[in-house]
């Protein structure tokens, strides 16, 4: 084609002017040159570019969990990223670490107040982009509890760092409304001060959970810093659920007793207690008086309390269940039973604990139903106890050859307490593979002392494969008109008995 341009060109610019002619040539040779180099020459696309986002700097509370998001980075042509952050900067004394740091969304807790600067690398075929981003760790104020709970109030977790309290209670205050305590609320009581839930109105609904439990504690984090908290209220909505209660016992909170948790009896005050700890508290643990109720009780543990991790009556130490702990360094490690009754419809049954806590019994201790102690049971009586087995009542000791039932002195003395008597005539009266030693402090019925007196007419106790010593008198006595089983004497075992070992009155 060019040549027959050329040809065609030369033909016609020979009848042209020679200065016109040149120009034309110049034209066309310019419009040949830019078609045929058009024809010739390919386009060069751009090349791909990465960008890496890290996401908005982020103000948080020091102990709360912060998720960083890269997911805004890209690549132009969408081809794949991999991700490195990188904590670049952090307060001197924390050792907080990145989860996850090789995806778009890793995560760290800041420990410390202060600046975390943290860098976002991306990467692709196209290349590399780095992008940073400030996380800022502050700590909340705690809220100062200085009024009555007069409307439904609840209580929500505002500083996350568990060690931290939420609310500070600068005065003793009366809740005579619901009040609801959020999982994780860490609530701190100034000296003496003391929490009364009233009845008539007031309760309280405490649930934590097993990784965010509630605490009441001292500001000062020492035993005996705030008075506890008292319970009149008799709503069955009552419930303590994984909370922790400490630091308390600074004043008695019931006449001359100290106690974190004290339920009052005129008022009927109930509550459930489930997964609860009672620990470093100078008196009881949980006071529970004559008349309250303990509606649910399971898996609570008492340690490092002054006194025993729990004072209550008989009826109440039937609710008692055996996974629940007594034995963490109290000033006694037992289930102190004041003095009090066994009564009620049906068999009433203590069954004991896991960690083979012992009951500490105390004072005149009535049996007045079916009462029924398993295999294993422990009861310590205090000085000069002694247990009564009256006509509407009866006792079945029941132990194995493993796993014997005892029955002595809270300080392992002869002649310690005054020994179990027993005026019932049922048949079900049994002392089974049982070890009665210690009784006999003082005179038990007529004059006598012993550690297992039959007292009455008909009635009646079968004694087997036991050991009765220590007593400050008879081991057994059977009055005129009692009975016991004919073997008593050779199915038994006797042992420092100040008299002798059997009694039996003609």
């Amino acid at each position: 084609m060019q040549q027959y341009i050329s040809q065609n060109l030369f033909l016609y610019t020979t009848r042209l002017p020679s200065i016109t002619a040149r120009r034309f040539v110049l034209f066309i040779l310019g419009g040949l040159f830019l078609l045929t180099g058009c024809k010739k020459e390919n386009d060069v696309p751009p090349a791909g570019s990465v960008t890496a986002n890290a996401g908005p700097d982020q103000p948080v509370q020091v102990g709360q969990t912060v998720t960083l998001d890269g997911s805004a980075s890209k690549d132009s042509d969408g081809k794949p990223l991999s991700y490195q952050w990188t904590l670049l900067r952090k307060p001197a004394k924390s050792t907080a670490t990145l989860t996850d740091a090789t995806s778009f969304k890793p995560s760290f807790k800041p420990d410390e107040v202060g600046e975390y600067e943290l860098e976002l690398a991306v990467t692709s075929t196209n290349g590399k982009s780095s992008d940073k981003v400030l996380v800022t760790a502050s700590v909340a104020e705690p809220l100062a509890i200085t009024a009555n709970i007069t409307v439904k109030t609840t209580l929500v977790d505002r500083v996350l760092n568990p060690d931290l309290p939420d609310y500070i209670v600068t005065k003793s205050i009366d809740v005579s409304h619901e009040l609801t305590i959020n999982p994780g609320v860490v609530i701190a009581f100034e000296r003496d001060v003391r929490l009364t839930i009233n009845d008539g109105g007031g309760l309280l609904i405490a649930k934590g959970t097993a990784d965010n439990r509630i605490k009441f504690v001292g500001v000062q984090k020492t035993k005996g810093f705030w008075a506890g908290i008292a319970f009149h209220s008799g709503s069955n909505a009552n419930t303590l659920e994984y909370v922790d209660v400490m630091h308390a016992g600074s004043r008695t909170i019931f006449s001359t007793t100290k106690a974190a948790l004290y339920m009052a009896g005129g008022s009927k005050a109930q509550i459930g207690l489930k997964n609860c700890q009672f620990s470093q508290n100078d008196g009881y643990g949980v006071y529970v008086y004559d008349g309250a109720i303990l509606r649910e009780f399971a898996q609570n543990a008492f340690t490092n309390n002054s006194e025993a991790g729990i004072l209550l009556n008989a009826e109440n130490a039937t609710r008692l269940d055996a996974a629940s702990t007594f034995t963490g360094g109290n000033g006694r490690n037992v289930v102190d039973v004041y003095q009090s009754a066994i009564k009620g419809n049906g068999e009433i049954v203590w069954a004991g604990f896991t960690d083979k806590t012992p009951y500490r019994i105390s004072g005149d201790f009535a049996v007045n139903a079916g009462w029924k102690l398993n295999p294993g049971v422990t009861l310590e009586m205090n000085r000069d106890a002694v247990i009564r087995i009256n006509t509407d009542g009866y006792l079945s000791a029941k132990g194995t050859a493993t796993q014997k039932i005892t029955l002595t002195g809270a300080d392992r003395t002869a002649g310690y307490w005054r020994g179990l008597i027993c005026y019932s005539t049922d048949s079900k009266n049994v002392l089974e593979n049982v070890d009665v030693s210690n009784g006999g402090s003082n005179t038990i019925v007529s004059g006598k002392k012993a550690n297992i007196a039959i007292y009455g007419n008909k009635a009646a106790v079968s004694i087997k494969n036991g050991k009765i010593s220590g007593s400050g008198g008879y081991g057994v006595f059977v009055s005129f008109g009692a009975s016991a089983n004919a073997d008593l004497t050779t199915a038994n075992t006797f042992e420092s008995n100040a008299q002798t070992n059997v009694f039996i009155e003609k």
